[in-house]
């Protein structure tokens, strides 16, 4: 009988890889699956509703996921004699375990696991998703078959490969999990096959049909997420790393580095890696809250540790992409672990996960005609979506966790990946009170699942920081590091005309002649251009073309990183004893200069905005108190509505009311060096009157909307593919490709599918650029590549500079970020 498996194919042979044997891929699964229980440890939130079993679920679904592919259509498609079959494999699989799992509770779960392991189970609760959406879910495909046509669909099956295949995975499963398998049975026949397929399907049907618990549809997508995850790994033959360089001898590591520079820990790092739970940090810039907040992480990953068994990552966010880069090469440097640090992108990371759990060779469109996806951009993408789970330590925005709450095949690996681990939120400042919202209720979700949560800012107001520790139900350790003594580092100046007023050039150029470092920050990338290309080149012809760079979230990720390096080079922070001087020169930027960025300017222009982002950008400028307090210079902004709302906003950004209210408090300072004790309390008492309420009202309840209408998980295997575009626009962006860099970005995927480049490297994302949501009115989607696709202005200096639209459609500048 096992010379009829040798010839079962669960993959086709590629460009890109080898054929794969049918047992060999489930042999893999397993393993991988076992790998991921030991980087997890125990589910906590899991086993409860298990009885203590969740990994054996999640084992045995990753043994029996494929076992469906028997059948000769879906082996004469893998070895290219047809180009489609029709059918989806998972449902088969399903009767293969009734013979195996003696259990019925554990039956019922692994079916379930592997059912959904490709596709949504139910179809999506809203009656107004769109057909051509709705179609894609088995309740669609099979809900009305009887067990005569499943019959007849599903032949010719080889018999010999049915009882070989049967025998096979339950001397597989008995030595993998002896307790929950038996080591013999009687010999599964095709009739048996197909019947007990077809009961177990309507029966997964009719139970997920209805609501759940909110405990018991958590358990499901983290099972779902486990052992879509396990499979990525099996098909990539991917890894986890098991090595967490944030551990108990960080401390140690970070002590010699700084003795090194003649540095020790201070007080607010010592009683930071003493927290053990949920920590609250204030600490004001160039006082080392990233190590502080490192220094907690790495105690939280030694606790979870012992606790669970397994090995907690660590996930950094920041709320701007543009800022991403920079700190990753930072943590690299400060963990002294080159390649231990991921960066999980937003769109890019969605694309290969969609991608890598899609079923190349027997997907069809809903007319019934194959659309044969192509074999190299399969492989690339499965590779792509092992390495976004890769490493221990990751940076990202918080957009890309917060998918998670999509679950289904594409996301829920994202959640499973997520629980028991150390979360760092950076800046919270600077979101919106929607996306605080969000954010919040996800850090609800990471707590439940076994997570300790940090936040660190340099601005963080009363009114958030109760927000945070009311939001988990752990315990917050708050510590204060504003009494950090710290020379007075900004004097402060008042303008009452625009940054980009001539009196305003005129300024920034005196500066700019007197050979200094100057930061001009606007509000918005209209603004920005137009004052780099104001001042730009007489500084480029004097100091030379490093010396005046632009930094803003609309340049491709290549060229952005490209800028970044060179911001780091010429504008770094120098300490006083360093031995190369500090050199003169401009830097026009957005927010995305706020956070990440470990610069160091002599004076800083700035257009008004929120107090908080005011006080990050003053903490760009004499960053380590080297000199005495340097300038920065505040203008007034202009004030514009935003579509057909009659709100106004300071640069087409910011609403004008805390941005009035923060103004009228730097006027009463004008010409005085800023206390950074008594930011603080500045910032109390804007959040302390009507605006303040409303703001934590409104945070409130987009917290408690969207742990309702996405983190409860009471329909976990309800079609969710409809939400997904929604929630581009939840979080105001997505991301696109240039027409003429189309064929590049192609040519990318193939290139690095055949691993001329470092394993897993996503050569293509390099063209992709952050644009709105509102973008895709100006854009086409290519549902063959998973990408939107602008056909726009751009220069490698200075970003995307138009697009072209529909004539009611333009790009205004002036209107993003």
């Amino acid at each position: 009988m096992m010379d009829v498996l040798s010839v079962l194919l669960a993959k086709s042979e590629s460009s890109t890889r080898a054929k794969e044997l049918l047992t060999e891929h489930l042999r893999d699964t397993l393993a991988a699956a076992v790998q991921l229980r030991r980087r997890v440890g125990q589910l906590t939130a899991a086993e409860k509703v298990f009885g203590g079993r969740f990994w054996t679920a999640v084992e045995l679904a990753a043994l029996t996921h494929d076992a469906g592919k028997i059948p000769e259509g879906f082996q004469d498609m893998v070895a290219g004699r047809t180009r489609a079959w029709g059918e989806r494999h998972e449902v088969l699989s399903l009767g293969f375990l009734p013979g195996l799992i003696m259990d019925p509770p554990l039956l019922s779960w692994v079916a379930a696991a592997v059912a959904t392991h490709h596709r949504a189970l139910t179809r999506a609760p809203d009656p107004a998703t769109p057909a051509s959406l709705d179609r894609r879910n088995l309740a669609w495909q099979y809900g009305t078959v009887s067990a005569a046509e499943y019959h007849e669909r599903f032949q010719p099956i080889p018999a010999k490969a049915v009882a070989a295949l049967a025998d096979w995975l339950r001397t597989t499963a008995h030595a993998s999990r002896p307790q929950d398998v038996p080591a013999h049975g009687p010999t599964l026949t095709e009739e048996q096959l197909l019947a007990r397929a077809h009961e177990l399907l309507y029966q997964l049907l009719d139970y997920w049909e209805e609501k759940v618990s909110p405990e018991e549809g958590l358990a499901a997508v983290l099972l779902q997420g486990a052992v879509t995850l396990s499979d990525h790994l099996s098909s990539a033959h991917g890894s986890l790393s098991t090595q967490q360089p944030l551990d108990a001898d960080f401390r140690s590591r970070l002590e010699r580095q700084l003795a090194a520079g003649g540095k020790a820990l201070r007080a607010h790092q010592l009683r930071a890696a003493a927290v053990e739970g949920h920590l609250l940090l204030r600490a004001p810039t160039g006082s080392g809250k990233t190590e502080a907040a490192l220094l907690w992480a790495a105690g939280q990953v030694s606790g979870l540790q012992e606790a669970t068994g397994g090995v907690p990552r660590v996930f950094f966010t920041l709320p701007y992409l543009a800022s991403i880069n920079a700190m990753a090469r930072r943590l690299e440097i400060t963990l002294e672990s080159p390649g231990a640090v991921g960066v999980s992108h937003s769109r890019a990371a969605s694309y290969h996960l969609a991608v890598a759990i899609s079923s190349e060779d027997e997907d069809q469109d809903e007319g019934g005609s194959p659309c044969r996806i192509d074999a190299a951009s399969k492989a690339l993408s499965r590779a792509a979506a092992t390495k976004l789970f890769h490493e221990s330590v990751r940076i990202a925005t918080p957009y890309q966790l917060l998918r998670a709450a999509l679950a289904g095949p594409a996301h829920a690996g994202i959640l499973v990946d997520a629980a028991n681990s150390v979360f760092i939120l950076d800046e919270l400042h600077a979101y919106d009170a929607r996306r605080l919202g969000y954010i919040l209720a996800s850090a609800r979700l990471w707590e439940r699942l076994g997570g300790r949560v940090a936040v660190l800012s340099a601005t963080l107001p009363h009114a958030l920081a109760s927000l945070f520790t009311q939001t988990l139900t752990g315990t917050t350790t708050q510590l204060d590091a504003l009494d950090f003594d710290l020379p007075a580092r900004h004097l402060l100046r008042i303008r009452d005309h625009h940054l980009t007023d001539p009196a305003a050039l005129a300024e920034i150029r005196r500066q700019l002649s007197e050979n200094k470092s100057v930061l001009v920050v606007a509000n918005n990338v209209a603004d920005a251009l137009e004052l780099f290309n104001q001042l730009a080149p007489a500084v480029q012809e004097q100091h030379g073309s490093d010396a005046a760079l632009l930094l803003h979230s609309r340049f491709k990720r290549g060229d952005r990183s490209h800028i970044e390096r060179r911001i780091a080079e010429r504008f770094a922070t120098v300490s006083p004893d360093a031995q190369h001087t500090r050199r003169p020169g401009l830097l026009v930027a957005t927010q995305v200069v706020e956070v990440s960025l470990d610069v160091d300017f002599d004076v800083l222009f700035t257009s008004a905005a929120p107090l908080e982002a005011l006080l990050q950008r003053f903490g760009r400028v004499n960053r380590i108190a080297a000199r005495p307090a340097a300038e920065v210079i505040v203008h007034y902004p202009s004030w514009t509505t935003r579509g057909k709302r009659p709100d106004e906003y300071a640069d087409g950004v910011y609403p004008r009311v805390p941005v009035e209210k923060g103004w009228g408090i730097l006027r009463s300072h004008d010409g005085r060096t800023v206390d950074e004790a008594d930011a603080t309390s500045w910032l109390d008492s804007i959040y302390a009157d009507t605006w303040g309420q409303q703001w934590r009202n409104d945070v409130i309840g987009h917290r408690e909307q969207f742990d309702h209408d996405f983190l409860q998980f009471r329909l976990p295997f309800h079609d969710r593919s409809a939400l997904s575009d929604g929630f581009d626009e939840l979080f105001d962006g997505t991301e696109a490709i240039l027409e003429q860099d189309r064929e590049d970005y192609i040519a990318a995927l193939a290139e690095a599918g055949t691993g001329r480049k470092a394993a897993g490297r996503l050569l293509a994302d390099e063209y992709l650029i952050p644009v709105p949501h509102w973008a895709g009115d100006l854009s086409r989607y290519e549902k063959q590549l998973k990408v939107r696709v602008l056909d726009g202005d751009y220069d490698p200096e200075r970003g995307l500079l138009a697009v072209r639209g529909h004539p009611q459609q333009r790009y205004q500048l002036g209107e993003v970020l």
